[in-house]
């Protein structure tokens, strides 16, 4: 693979991952439109780890004071919650997706990138986070977060296996439907990535020891690595910023105007 498809490639990955708006969707779609072969699963996996060490070491403080408070019960609060029931919340928001995607990953890897279904997702989710964001009483906090809610929002999570919807979209309009702050929803929406990012890049390791995925071009991957790290790392930092103050809405339209670009580009093809 050519080192700037690479970079390319991997900026879109890390920009899209932690953006309400669909990584998938965006990685289905720019090489579809530069007529570019599939860059292969050895890359995915390269830039996927990039993602996650992105949000590992954003939130290396509340996953250093999580680990302490596991030790000392009676310790600091870890994002307004004691550790333990943070723990419990992260633990019981990534099940639902675990399940389905054991369930459901060999339709997802096929028919679910259709790309009617992608525009369709990114439309329709796209919606119901608007209606979310601006319907949402916004008073809660992570501090008041319980279990029940977790559930709830990895339940939602769940459904962002179908391209098109995104992960963090979806958690985010979950939160936001519970009534939680935007920043409260965007910072348990990147917590949850830790866990669900480490199963889908060890399960995704494990395809390639079992030779089940060929080896890709070694320059490429840490080139993908390394850009897609760095370049998610600053999303979250500002999209945490831009939430303080700011709504969804900008996200909203973009969603809106890819599911019509995706559409078009479709109908156009067939």
């Amino acid at each position: 693979m050519p080192i700037l498809r690479a970079v390319l490639l991997a900026l879109v990955q890390g920009v899209t991952e932690f953006l309400p708006i669909s990584s998938s969707a965006h990685l289905i779609l720019v090489p579809y439109l530069f007529v570019w072969p599939d860059q292969g699963l050895a890359f995915d996996i390269a830039t996927n780890t990039g993602t996650l060490l992105a949000v590992i070491v954003y939130f290396r403080r509340d996953l250093l004071d999580l680990a302490r408070g596991l030790l000392r019960p009676d310790g600091d609060t870890v994002e307004g919650m004691p550790p333990r029931r943070l723990l419990w919340a992260l633990a019981i928001g990534t099940l639902p997706v675990a399940a389905a995607g054991l369930a459901l990953s060999d339709w997802v890897g096929s028919a679910a990138r259709d790309p009617l279904i992608i525009a369709a997702t990114s439309i329709g989710f796209g919606l119901l986070l608007w209606a979310a964001d601006r319907l949402g009483r916004r008073r809660r906090d992570l501090d008041s977060l319980s279990l029940a809610d977790a559930l709830l929002i990895g339940l939602a999570q769940a459904l962002a296996l179908v391209p098109g919807t995104s992960r963090s979209g979806a958690t985010m309009t979950a939160a936001l439907a519970l009534g939680y702050r935007r920043p409260a929803a965007a910072r348990f929406s990147f917590l949850l990535a830790i866990p669900v990012g480490l199963l889908a890049t060890g399960y995704d390791l494990l395809k390639v020891v079992l030779g089940e995925v060929p080896a890709g071009d070694l320059l490429p991957m840490a080139v993908g690595l390394v850009v897609a790290a760095v370049s998610a790392y600053l999303v979250i930092g500002g999209l945490l910023a831009w939430l303080q103050r700011q709504t969804m809405t900008p996200f909203v339209v973009y969603r809106v105007l890819l599911g019509v670009v995706i559409l078009a580009v479709a109908m156009a093809a067939g």
